[in-house]
């Protein structure tokens, strides 16, 4: 259900049309909990049906004009509601972890160069996540709002470097090996 919530946060910071509204997620909220731009529009026609959220008056209605969308009481009501209410942390599942294990019983090939490739990869994202703390966060910013917002951040920043490091360390020291048989 965080989807729906993803989506009252956005509006609630500011309201949007479905377009405004996918092309901020792209640059924000996607990078933790990514959707597409259909389910962005589907998930706002069920917000609208709920009466969470609701279409703003346009000034001249036009057919095909966009709609921008604003947050009801009740959607404000339902996000405090879900932030407030405990939720248990999500168990790890990772492709890469599995199929490291699964080299222990059928052999590195190709391995390491998919490896590698992650690693370029979580270097690239840290390095957007960087530059987006020095654009966004800079010093003397420092409001609640921000400094939630930098939280969120710092821990996409914590991640990428926990992987790039840890995906370092794991080239060094992966074996090349063929496998001669199931072991534990």
């Amino acid at each position: 259900m965080s989807l729906p919530h993803a989506i009252l946060t956005a509006l609630l910071e500011k309201p949007s049309s479905g377009l405004e509204l996918t092309r901020r997620f792209d640059k924000s909220i996607a990078y933790f909990w990514p959707s597409t731009h259909q389910q962005i529009y589907r998930e706002l026609g069920k917000l609208e049906a709920e009466g969470f959220i609701r279409a703003l008056p346009s000034a001249q209605p036009a057919r095909g004009q966009k709609k921008s969308y604003e947050v009801l009481p009740a959607g404000r009501a339902e996000l405090a509601r879900w932030t407030a209410a405990s939720q248990d942390p999500k168990p790890l599942r990772d492709a890469m972890l599995l199929r490291m294990r699964a080299a222990a019983v059928v052999g590195t090939a190709g391995l390491a160069a998919d490896m590698r490739r992650h690693l370029e990869l979580h270097e690239n994202q840290l390095a957007v996540y960087r530059e987006i703390e020095k654009r966004d966060f800079p010093p003397g910013r420092d409001t609640p709002q921000d400094r939630l917002r930098h939280l969120v951040l710092r821990a996409g920043i914590d991640l990428e470097t926990f992987w790039a490091q840890w995906l370092a360390e794991a080239l060094k020291e992966l074996p090349d090996f063929e496998p001669d048989g199931p072991e534990g």
